[in-house]
């Protein structure tokens, strides 16, 4: 044929541009395939000269949260999709804010800070904790407890901006930042106590809410796990032995796994029984005075609104709280709406996004506008 020799020189042209686009989005850093891994940050609470919760059985609190939190990392790490990243591995002591911000440094999907419990009765049982205010004395009394190792910090009032543990004045202004990941974290707390209940056979304690100053400084869904009263001489037995702490580690990383699956819904099932796209009158669900957005990320790197920053999606807004910029996709006041655009920033790979409501240009949390629905 007369024109092979021309073909054939248009398709290495064509192999060669190739070989050089991959080569750019290599060094620009860009994945190939547009996937990117699930983070956990795993926190292993207390070590070092900060031994935990004490007890007169010998159990150290820092050595058995290690331990489960090897375990766990082990087996996640198992998983192609996710990455782990440890706050620490050895018996060494970190400050607060330092886990704190180990997570936000790796932009992390999940923080999942291990403890042990202790009381002077012989209460047992495994209880999870968001952030949140204090509704009862004892939970003040935990976070009290698993705040005050800022005291053994050389700067903490410098670093930790006068807050006082021992004061529930404090721990009300910690709610504010992780108030937007709440609903994501119970999610994955009550995943976590329904494996402890139904499969380990543990005394459940519940999901709580309390202020601990781990939480509130991370800016991704996070919780705390105490794993059972190391002050409980079966339940301490139960912690420190081989198989206690295999068990608690497979139960928290199966409700990992679930949560994440959880989040990775295909956007093909969204579409209402009537065949519409969800832009029909029908299915219109109005708020007038509501706006209505997507919530993709939060990071302390300023980007520019584009979509080349943000996986091709358009429609970009961003606000600046405190030390954290906030990545927003949609603004409209039709909920259905932002349910769809909620569907489609999660196929674009943004599995932890969800939905927030402003009124007169200030936040408001999203239950309480929906509760004001006449349907």
């Amino acid at each position: 044929m007369p024109y092979s020799g021309r073909l054939d020189t248009m398709q290495t042209k064509v192999k060669y541009l190739l070989v050089l686009f991959i080569c750019l989005l290599t060094s620009l850093g860009v994945s190939q395939n547009n996937t990117e891994k699930f983070v956990v940050v795993l926190d292993a609470g207390h070590g070092g000269k900060d031994p935990g919760r004490p007890t007169r059985y010998g159990y150290k609190e820092k050595d058995i949260a290690l331990s489960i939190v090897l375990r766990l990392g082990k087996r996640l790490e198992q998983n192609k999709d996710v990455e782990v990243i440890y706050t620490r591995k050895s018996d060494v002591f970190l400050e607060l804010y330092e886990r704190a911000a180990i997570a936000n440094k790796a932009d992390a999907d999940l923080f999942v800070s291990v403890h042990c419990n202790a009381h002077h009765t012989q209460a047992y049982g495994a209880e999870t904790y968001v952030l949140g205010l204090h509704v009862e004395d004892a939970n003040f009394n935990v976070a009290k407890q698993e705040n005050e190792v800022i005291f053994l910090e050389d700067d903490y009032e410098k670093n930790y901006e006068g807050f006082d543990p021992n004061s529930p004045e404090s721990l009300i202004g910690l709610t504010l930042m992780q108030e937007d990941y709440l609903d994501q974290s119970i999610m994955l707390a009550s995943l976590v106590q329904s494996n402890f209940t139904d499969r380990l056979k543990r005394r459940n304690r519940g999901v709580k809410q309390a202020g601990f100053w781990v939480l509130h400084n991370t800016y991704m869904p996070s919780i705390l796990v105490e794993t059972g009263f190391i002050s409980n001489k079966k339940e301490g037995d139960y912690l420190h032995s081989s198989r206690g702490k295999e068990q608690m580690a497979k139960a928290i990383a199966d409700a990992i796994s679930k949560y994440k699956s959880t989040l990775n819904v295909s956007g093909e099932d969204y579409y209402i029984a009537s065949g519409t796209n969800g832009n029909s009158d029908i299915d219109k669900e109005i708020y007038p005075d509501v706006v209505f957005k997507v919530q993709i990320a939060a990071s302390s790197r300023d980007l520019e609104t584009k979509p080349y920053n943000f996986k091709g999606l358009g429609e970009l807004s961003k606000e600046k709280r405190g030390k954290i910029y906030r990545y927003f996709y949609g603004a409209t006041n039709d909920y259905e709406e932002i349910k769809l655009k909620k569907r489609e920033a999660i196929k674009k790979g943004y599995a932890t996004c969800f939905v927030v409501a402003y009124k007169n240009g200030e936040r408001i949390p999203l239950n309480t506008v929906l509760k004001t629905s006449s349907n």
